[in-house]
């Protein structure tokens, strides 16, 4: 005989199984008998409504929580709807009790018991309508819900986990059961709801993305890891690998990129339907650390989080940000438009007024690189553009002995700089043309070669024409607002050649217009608003981060979105086998553009400087030093609020630095000894660089 501890351990097991769920065909009638559709049940359980026919045809079953929520379901059902035979059973055993007990006992329970409904043969009845019940469970945070489209009722993008689980935006749950790569990728198009409506009127919708986790690559017979002699982005699948060869079986494609931690899978177009999923496998190092900082350790559902706002306020990620910012460009700006041939009177695709059209198009000589075929094909060697951001520092013998009395080294960062700069920029949309001896115009994108050593600068400031802040020798090339400056300053220039561009326009304003609304309301969310004083706006940067670590993250991977996308501009050749004069992949977009990329910085570079010197002319303060988009003063306390100028309403004065959220204005970015800043500047070091860390753009693939 089994002893007690045996069965208490028997008795136990059961207790703590998989709750068990009616039949499929009872689940069926039970909805049916509530009056539920199939797609009002789905809602109600963040699923799809493929997901509760499945439930109700037996091909799949649900997983806990949504497991434990359907059984509940079910079982209120039940005891409102019961099947026609458990009606007549219960019905005949409570009258076999009624006589057993008497008439006494018989009227006692009639007056006390509750009247069950009738339930007509001829079919369920939708019952009428009462108060939720309030229910027990703690009220779930709110997030943020997708797009209202009927076409993507699921949002943009979902993270599969291991169990079939896909966990998408606004906290919903999807059950997928493919077991296989193409039954994903056939799964995501025809049931998912994912995907993103166009950012512009003559553009495309994105494409769905499935993001995998470890335990979801493997359970679909991928490797945990992608391992090679080769730079991680460069890795991929062999061509004889069993998934490869499943995907090109089932009449599938990939890109030339093949099958990476960024793999688009695809079929040609068939009329006006896109029949593509791009899949981002997360142990495969898809996230980058340095732009979505600790988004890999996050569970399922805060990826989903992350990423599904940062595909709402900006973009479904392609790629690394870089490859976002550039596809953000293109699709704010798509290449063509649909236009009425006047002969067929059918339409067909046309230029879009404002974009960079569909062909690539070469720069001039000066605005390439050493290794492009327009240097090596003509032997080019007059120099090119030296475009780029601070790195300078202040030479020692400059300090006078009053700054070095100040006790600290206080570092300002610009928010988003290249941002800023970005705005209402005028950049060149056609090809370049070539002049001698042009007369200059600052309203002209272009590159001009003009001497600019003429021009004089404090010896305390960095010189405005040179990433390295020294002052020129000789003629050099120079974008448009670079040699604008030099006028702006007072001095005559006289180009003697110029690579200049006829057709122009504000190719980046809605690229700004986006990221800069994505920047303000992500910091906002980490509780850095426009209405905070000067005061409150440090000490709400200081705890920012600790505030929602996901909300940081889509804030850390907009910011690399924004430099990611200006070196996306003059992306360089990668690979050891690449021989000089070659092209490379990069020049066959339109978007290899190096000379907007020269604009962005200059203008950058020479905003940075106004600022240092209305600092200067305003409070007698001159930089330490100035990495990319930070400066380093001296100062008598350790907050900006010493040493910055506010005027005697307490407003800050225009012209200088000042504090605030918005790109192109200061925030905090470190404080150190004055001591230790004067040591770095001897060793030939810069004290920005050390405070900051250094993030200048640069070119994706260099």
């Amino acid at each position: 005989m089994a002893s007690e501890e045996e069965l208490f351990a028997s008795v136990d097991a059961l207790l703590n199984e998989e709750p068990h769920l009616p039949p499929p065909a009872e689940r069926a009638r039970l909805r049916e008998a509530a009056g539920i559709t199939q797609a009002r049940l789905a809602t109600a359980l963040k699923t799809t409504t493929q997901s509760v026919k499945n439930w109700e045809n037996g091909r799949s079953e649900p997983k806990s929580p949504r497991l434990d929520a359907y059984q509940r379901l079910l079982k209120g059902w039940a005891a409102k709807y019961p099947a026609p035979g458990a009606v007549s059973a219960a019905a005949t055993a409570a009258g076999a009790s009624a006589a057993a007990a008497g008439p006494a006992a018989s009227a006692v329970e009639t007056a006390e018991a509750p009247q069950a409904p009738a339930v007509p043969a001829a079919g369920p009845v939708r019952p009428a309508a009462r108060p939720a019940a309030p229910s027990r469970r703690p009220a779930a945070a709110k997030a943020a819900q997708p797009a209202a489209d009927p076409r993507f009722p699921h949002g943009p993008l979902a993270v599969l986990d291991g169990d079939g689980a896909a966990y998408g935006v606004g906290g919903i749950v999807l059950d997928c059961p493919a077991a296989t790569v193409v039954e994903l990728v056939e799964w995501t198009l025809r049931e998912s709801g994912l995907g993103a409506p166009r950012l512009h009127r003559n553009g495309k919708d994105s494409d769905p993305l499935i993001v995998l986790t470890a335990a979801a690559a493997v359970k679909l017979g991928l490797p945990e890891r992608l391992e090679g002699h080769e730079q991680r982005r460069s890795l991929r699948l062999p061509e004889d690998h069993p998934v490869v060869k499943e995907v090109v079986k089932a009449k599938w494609r990939l890109t030339q990129r093949g099958f990476g931690p960024w793999a688009r899978i695809y079929r040609k177009v068939q009329g006006r339907e896109r029949q593509c999923v791009q899949l981002a496998i997360l142990s495969w190092d898809a996230l980058d650390e340095r732009s979505w900082p600790g988004v890999t350790e996050m569970e399922p559902a805060d990826i989903a989080r992350v990423l599904g706002t940062y595909a709402q306020r900006v973009i479904t990620p392609r790629g690394s940000t870089a490859v976002s910012g550039l596809e953000l460009m293109t699709a704010l700006r798509p290449p063509t438009r649909a236009v009425q041939d006047p002969q067929t009177r059918n339409w067909v695709p046309g230029h879009n007024l404002g974009s960079l059209g569909t062909e690539p198009m070469d720069p001039a000589p000066p605005e390439a690189t050493p290794e492009h075929p327009v240097v090596v094909d003509s032997g080019w060697n007059g120099g090119f553009l030296n475009e780029e951001a601070y790195q300078w520092v202040r030479d020692v013998s400059l300090l006078s002995d009053e700054e070095c009395t100040l006790p600290y080294a206080v570092g300002l960062d610009l928010n988003t700089a290249f941002l800023a700069a970005a705005a209402r920029l005028v950049v060149g949309l056609s090809a370049p043309d070539h002049f001698r001896a042009p007369t200059f115009n600052p309203k002209i994108p272009g590159s001009w070669l003009v001497d600019l050593s003429h021009v004089e600068v404090d010896p305390r400031l960095p010189s405005p024409f040179t990433p390295d802040g020294t002052r020129p020798t000789r003629p050099a090339w120079y974008q448009t607002h670079t040699v604008a400056y030099a006028q702006e300053l007072g001095y005559n220039v006289q180009p003697v050649e110029g690579y200049l561009r006829r057709e122009t326009g504000a190719y980046l304003d809605p690229w700004h217009d986006r990221l800069k609304t994505a920047y303000v309301d992500t910091l906002a969310d980490l509780g850095v608003t426009k209405d905070l004083d000067d005061r409150a706006f440090l000490a709400a940067m200081e705890r920012h981060k600790d505030a929602d670590p996901a909300m940081a993250a889509v804030l850390a991977a907009i910011k690399a979105t924004v430099k990611g996308g200006i070196g996306k501009l003059r992306e360089r050749p990668q690979g050891r086998k690449y021989q000089e004069g070659e092209r490379w992949p990069a020049l066959q977009r339109p978007t290899w553009r190096p000379d907007i990329r020269a604009a962005v910085i200059s203008k950058a570079r020479i905003n940075m400087h106004r600022k240092l010197r209305n600092m200067a002319t305003m409070t007698g303060l001159f930089p330490l030093a100035v990495l990319s988009d930070c400066v380093v003063y001296p100062s008598p306390g350790d907050s900006p609020l010493d040493f910055l100028p506010y005027a005697a309403s307490g407003k800050p004065q225009p012209g200088g630095f000042r504090l605030g959220p918005t790109p192109g204005l200061a925030k905090l970015e470190g404080v150190q000894s004055m001591l230790w800043a004067v040591d770095l500047m001897e060793q030939g070091h810069n004290p920005a660089r050390h405070i900051k860390g250094g993030d200048a753009v640069h070119d994706e693939g260099e």
